[in-house]
């Protein structure tokens, strides 16, 4: 008896392993693929097997001094890196309120600034044009940067929310008779305690305005202040399309997400588990 439950436990691993081994192929196909394009001459992309006979760094040459990457890239990062910290601080400090302290109207506050996910983006796409064009902040980064901090604001203050929740009041409380004011309290003993939920808002508040495209090919009118994800987009031909230089394009846009995911995972995974051991 003792065997077969051994058997069958191994079966079960062995099959287990096999599933994920697959979805980790079908995963990284796409990326694979976009990798090896990006090196294989212009002429061999469908006239030859998935991994090409010559490599190349041509393509990225190519995409470096002709469409000035660098300059949208630096565009797109700063860009992120302003969203990201205005929204990761405003998020913390709102989530913290509304998990942890008293004040009038706390509960349809909370709800009025969530209601404002429901809305879909393409329909506050022509106020926000008006808008900004009223306050002379159109097709600048700085209109961008305070669209994006609004837009995304109601759901990183819901996730932190979730990760205050899921520490117990009585560190508020045994802080206070320690003599702590409201902002010790919240800085130095809540904060550090969601770390990982920080790391995790971090990562998903940079993929999201990294990758965002509709707003800022909408609200970026001028080419030289578009950021990275329009210029990609206007590399598409409309009847041909240089495969190689295009996924070149991609592949270094794509390099600061894996590079933040990668020195984040673990804080990302945390507080990933953090969330899900909420009670």
């Amino acid at each position: 008896m003792p065997g077969a439950v051994r058997t069958r436990r191994m079966v079960v691993r062995t099959a287990g392993y096999l599933v994920l081994t697959g979805l980790s192929v079908v995963t990284a196909f796409p990326f694979v693929w976009m990798l090896l394009t990006s090196l294989r001459p212009g002429n061999t992309v469908f006239t030859e097997g998935v991994i090409p006979r010559t490599l190349t760094f041509e393509a990225y040459e190519q995409v470096w001094h002709g469409v000035d990457l660098p300059r949208h890239f630096l565009i797109s990062l700063l860009i992120t890196a302003a969203t990201v910290a205005a929204v990761v601080f405003l998020a913390t400090l709102a989530g913290y309120s509304f998990a942890h302290l008293d004040f009038p109207a706390k509960k349809t506050i909370y709800l009025t600034l969530l209601s404002t996910m429901m809305l879909p983006g393409t329909a506050v796409i022509v106020p926000l044009f008006l808008e900004l064009k009223q306050f002379n902040l159109l097709d600048t980064a700085t209109g961008l940067v305070l669209v994006y901090v609004g837009t995304n604001l109601p759901f990183a203050m819901f996730l932190m929310r979730a990760f205050f929740e899921t520490l117990p009041k009585e560190l508020r409380d045994s802080a206070r008779v320690d003599g702590a004011n409201e902002f010790r309290i919240f800085w130095s003993v809540m904060v550090p305690l969601v770390g990982p939920g920080v790391a995790t808002l971090v990562i998903f508040q940079f993929m999201f305005t990294w990758n965002e495209f509709i707003l800022a090919n909408t609200l970026l009118q001028t080419p030289e202040k578009l950021p990275l994800q329009p210029v990609l987009f206007a590399m598409q031909g409309q009847y041909s399309t240089n495969w190689p230089v295009l996924t070149a394009a991609l592949v270094i846009s794509v390099l600061p997400i894996v590079i933040v995911y990668v020195r984040m995972q673990r804080q990302f995974v945390a507080g990933l588990m953090m969330g899900a051991l909420k009670t």
